[in-house]
Parts: C-alpha cells; structure tokens; sequence
C-alpha cells in the first residue's frame, strides 16, 4: 500500500475545489448578450487579463470605429458593439509612442467578428521608434472564446 502524506492530498483536494469555482464576474459566453438585431453585425473587443508584456500605465485605451469612439477597453473585460454592415478602421488611443496601426474589417450582416486590444512593442507594429503602445486586431473566434471565458462581460458598448 503506498502512503501518500496528508499535506499533499489536502493540497490537492484544495487545486480540484479551485478548480471547479467559476470566474470572477462571469464569463463573456454568447449565452448572457442580447441577440443580433436582423441585418447588423457585431463586434466583440477583448482585453486580455494580463498581458505578456504588462500592463502600459495602468492604461484603458479608447477603441475607435472609423474615428469615433466606441468604449474604453480595460484590463481583463470583454465588450461588443453592434454595426451595421460596412468597412470599418479599428483603431485604439495610443499610450506611449502611437503606432498608426489600424485593423479594417469588413461587416456582413449577422457577422461576428472578434478584436483584441494588445500592448505591443512598437517594433513588432513596424515602427523605427522604440517603447510600446496598444494595437487592435482582429482574432480568430476560437481563440476569443478561450479568452473570453476568463474576462468580465461588460455587454454592449
């Protein structure tokens, strides 16, 4: 019989139960937003709750569609904005040195599209000067629903 000592098996007692406890806030699943109105498109802008490069200042940027705002988009929240269809230049504030980087998307009616605002170094965008800013691009739905799982749903914005 192999005796397995009492720490470790609370321990591990203690990894399942945390396991199994939801997420604070909840998740952003597809099940707790309002349904597409007929003939728009949505858009879902996450941020990641840690990012692998930090967090620049603390920042929430402003997301921009086509130069107006939508929302800000703070650490670990996910949001949508519902357009009709049509070309759209995602664009986020830029904090640090800007970038210039836009991502355009192209809506189709009852489209989903997911973009994620991320904090990149300036030379990954492009850029010859050096620090970070924030980049919005868009995201397959596959990895946005691994991410989301772990991100406050702030709903429509």
């Amino acid at each position: 019989m192999i005796r397995v000592p009492v720490a470790i098996l609370i321990g591990s007692g203690l990894m399942m139960l945390a396991g199994c406890a939801g997420q604070p806030g909840g998740g952003a699943a597809p099940a707790a937003v309002a349904a597409l109105e007929p003939g728009m498109a949505r858009v879902w802008v996450l941020r990641q709750p840690s990012s692998p490069i930090g967090n620049i200042a603390a920042s929430d940027p402003m997301v921009f569609a086509n130069g107006v705002p939508i929302a800000q988009s703070a650490e670990g929240t996910a949001f949508f904005h519902d357009f009709p269809p049509g070309t759209y230049r995602l664009t986020v504030q830029p904090y640090g040195t800007p970038t210039n980087y836009v991502d355009t998307v192209q809506l189709a009616p009852g489209m989903v599209v997911y973009v994620q605002v991320e904090p990149v170094p300036n030379w990954e965008v492009g850029s010859t000067s050096g620090g970070g800013s924030f980049v919005v691009a868009t995201m397959s739905p596959q990895e946005a629903q691994a991410y989301m799982a772990m991100m406050r749903n702030l709903g429509q914005r």
